[in-house]
């Protein structure tokens, strides 16, 4: 038997308070996932110390997980102590979400366009937490793009195509999404779309109807709201803390209001890289099927979550087609190369294909030939390990930084993820003075007035980190630190 290797990581959690051995619960968890079609016949399974450090479980557990499954004829093992899912099992029809499930589906016309700010010389930018352009892997880049033209025809990639993108990076991704983030989808899940901002912009599309009502958090991603209100949506706010979206708060919203949509950032929050709690995640999905109202998930920079455990999309506990889920590769490769993907029922991925043939026709066939070859060689995952450690270095620089130079002025807590961190001035007053002097000191700063909607505005700051270097990291907070003191002069 040729040797396969599974190249992302299957993550699973087990069901808190359960009175079942762990070792039971192991079982009856695989055998969930075999029969829900998320572990094919003959796909290999992590090895037992992999899946033991996943779970946080000693190894013989994991060891006596796989022997009662292998007892079962669940799974196989093969030579060099290599473990299968049975090839002798029928094939699942993996369908995990129904094609009829969502609610209705209007049209929508509206346009909108959206500044572009170009950088200046000489300005340390932190940015809304943009990634280095300068650790974009040319040379593998250019040689995925040179296998992609040279097997062009075989591919069918210079022609024209599925508007929702095309199947082997659909599968590439679905393969991804499965075993990395718990999500039951197939390809016709999927849809292509060039950056997470279009994937949003369809989502308002077909959801939206001029006069509905769509939720954002109080602080969020000005392009995401911006694109419900092209659509024609009334934007409405729920309030934030440190726990994430109030779903209470929302609760009480729908019982007077009929909400259409729901758009949250529940991984790293934006822009306050809070992380939503399980807690409020499971009651977000029962407000949306109570209430009758999709959830868009912006899933951005999941790759980029710095704590050992685990935190699965809203959409993995998706069971009744509420979340549509949007995700990019443009960070984790390069934001030119504008590959996202949308994730939802196949009756909303058919209508994100008509409106794609509207505008566009369909995406960069050959972009996304490139990226599919990227995944399935398995040079993206070693990409973003990379890009991994040199951001990990740089927020762990920015923390010590601030805590050594600004730590009288600001209050913060070190994000569990992303690229970006949120601080809050201890004084409020000095926030307007400290605008105007660091564009004298030539740091650019992005204050909480760009990311709200009404008031009271906290004066905080969102300084992202990744498009820097640790020297840039540094000047720029002695930049910062000379800004908050000439302020106090001002």
């Amino acid at each position: 038997m040729v040797k396969k290797v599974r190249l992302w990581d299957f993550k699973f959690e087990l069901a808190p308070g359960s009175r079942l051995p762990v070792f039971m619960q192991i079982v009856q968890k695989i055998i969930e996932e075999i029969q829900a079609g998320r572990l094919a016949p003959s796909s290999p399974m992590p090895s037992s110390r992999q899946l033991a450090s996943n779970l946080s479980v000693n190894r013989k557990t994991v060891i006596m997980a796989y022997e009662e499954l292998i007892a079962q004829g669940w799974l196989s093992s093969a030579a060099r102590s290599q473990t299968f899912v049975s090839p002798d099992l029928p094939a699942s029809a993996v369908n995990p979400v129904p094609a009829n499930a969502a609610s209705r589906l209007p049209s929508a016309r509206a346009t909108a366009a959206a500044a572009f700010v170009p950088p200046q010389d000489g300005v340390i930018h932190f940015s809304d937490g943009m990634p280095d352009t300068r650790l974009i892997p040319h040379s593998i880049i250019a040689r995925a793009f040179r296998h992609s033209l040279l097997h062009a025809d075989k591919n069918h990639c210079l022609g024209y195509g599925d508007p929702r993108g095309m199947f082997t990076l659909r599968s590439s991704i679905s393969d991804m999404l499965n075993m990395e983030r718990g999500l039951y989808v197939t390809p016709d899940n999927i849809c292509i779309v060039r950056g997470s901002q279009m994937g949003i912009f369809l989502a308002a599309r077909v959801l939206v109807q001029p006069g509905d009502h769509v939720v954002t958090e109080s602080l969020t991603y000005p392009p995401a709201r911006d694109a419900f209100r092209s659509c024609g949506a009334r934007i409405l706010s729920v309030g934030l803390d440190e726990h994430g979206l109030k779903v209470d708060e929302l609760e009480q919203l729908c019982k007077t209001i009929a909400i259409r949509a729901v758009y949250v950032t529940p991984h790293h929050q934006f822009p306050t890289t809070v992380t939503m709690t399980a807690e409020r995640r499971l009651k977000l999905l029962m407000l949306a099927e109570t209430y009758d109202f999709h959830i868009i998930e912006d899933d951005y920079d999941h790759e980029f979550h710095f704590t050992n455990h685990p935190i699965l999309p809203l959409a993995s506990n998706d069971r009744q087609s509420r979340v549509i889920y949007v995700g990019s590769l443009s960070k984790v490769l390069a934001p030119a190369l504008r590959i996202g993907y949308l994730v939802a029922s196949d009756s909303v991925i058919e209508r994100c294909g008509r409106e794609i043939l509207l505008i566009d026709r369909q995406g960069n066939s050959v972009t996304e030939q490139t990226v599919s070859g990227l995944i399935n060689s398995g040079e993206l995952r070693h990409h973003i390990r990379k890009t991994f450690k040199i951001y990990s270095e740089r927020r762990n620089t920015l923390q010590r930084l601030i805590h050594e130079h600004l730590a009288h002025e600001v209050d913060f807590r070190q994000p569990v993820g992303g690229l970006a961190f949120w601080v809050l001035l201890r004084e409020e007053r000095k926030m307007a003075s400290l605008l105007e002097q660091a564009k004298r000191h030539k740091v650019g700063l992005l204050p909480a007035t760009n990311f709200a909607m009404g008031q009271p505005v906290p004066a905080a700051l969102r300084l992202g980190f990744g498009n820097l270097d640790i020297e840039e990291i540094r000047i720029g907070v002695m930049r910062l630190q000379q800004a908050l003191e000439a302020s106090q002069t001002a």
